[in-house]
């Protein structure tokens, strides 16, 4: 499939945080605030709620443990009512993005064979983030806290390191995971559990292919979700697992998401980063773990939404 015209829009799969005390919450970052806040408005790619796409939350689903393969269903029907194909389809970002989907081996333990062509379109997706205005303010933040390369081929190969190497994820296999696949795909721990799946346009492709079923939102009494929020809690089975509480960035684009992680990653060397940021009417808690030079996995924490927490 060729790639389309011009850029995407993603989602991230997270877990779920209860609010916290006020005398517990941490420092907001305000430096990283203010970058996201501009990459959010540079993001002229993200879908729109109601006219690009629309969702039906219905229920609030029930306690699961990890690991479990049933769940009550509080969703009779999809989480997507509607997508745009269409536009998913004409959009660059995009339609290089769902070209990765189908690169990998589901489990942990069984060894990824990366090919000349998924190499190619690997390299085609970041040419194409790396043409958005998201990704180019990304690039001279990190370039201006002296956290990357000026050189643009330079860059690039740095973001082909952070998200494309493959590393071993399950010490018993060979080469088996990698920051995208964990991230953007999803992956299971030897087959037990569900990994990843942090990525709104997968979850709902693997929903319309009927290898998805959401159960339902999960939320906190006093931070109900709406139809038009751009992040949202879910649980879900998926390949005959449950996921007990994940959550979705719904709507940003894949540079938005590559963009804010990346930022997130190459400004801390700690093997666990946390950063607690301001995004539009969102209160988030951002967590990139590493391995290595690589992304481990990396997602938001919704902690409120709907400004409740100004």
């Amino acid at each position: 499939m060729a790639c389309g015209t011009r850029f995407g829009a993603l989602m991230v799969l997270l877990t779920v945080a209860q609010p916290l005390s006020n005398a517990a919450r941490p420092t907001v970052n305000q430096d990283l605030s203010n970058i996201l806040e501009e990459l959010w408005k540079l993001d002229t790619n993200r879908f729109t709620p109601g006219t690009d796409y629309t969702i039906s939350l219905q229920g609030k689903a029930g306690y699961v443990t990890q690991g479990s393969t049933y769940a009550r269903d509080y969703a009779a029907k999809p989480l997507f009512s509607y997508v745009d194909d269409n536009k998913l389809g004409n959009i660059t970002t995009y339609s290089c993005f769902i070209k990765l989907l189908d690169n990998y081996e589901l489990a942990t333990g069984t060894a990824e064979s990366i090919t000349p062509e998924e190499v190619k379109e690997n390299n085609d997706f970041l040419d194409a983030i790396l043409d958005t205005e998201v990704m180019k303010r990304a690039h001279k933040y990190l370039v201006e806290k002296g956290q990357a390369r000026a050189d643009l081929k330079q860059f690039k190969t740095h973001l082909y390191e952070i998200w494309f190497r493959v590393y071993h994820r399950d010490r018993n296999g060979g080469a088996d995971s990698s920051g995208f696949e964990h991230v953007f795909v999803g992956e299971t721990k030897f087959g037990r559990e569900i990994m990843g799946l942090h990525n709104w346009v997968q979850f709902y492709l693997q929903e319309k292919a009927k290898h998805l079923d959401y159960k339902g939102y999960k939320a906190s009494r006093n931070d109900l979700p709406d139809a038009d929020d751009h992040v949202v809690n879910t649980q879900f089975g998926w390949h005959g697992l449950i996921k007990p509480v994940g959550s979705a960035f719904i709507g940003v684009s894949p540079e938005f998401e590559v963009a804010i992680f990346t930022i997130l990653f190459l400004t801390s060397t700690e093997k666990s980063s946390t950063a607690l940021v301001n995004l539009d009417e969102y209160q988030l808690e951002l967590v990139v773990y590493r391995h290595g030079r690589s992304i481990g996995t990396a997602y938001p924490k919704l902690l409120s939404s709907n400004k409740r927490h100004v």
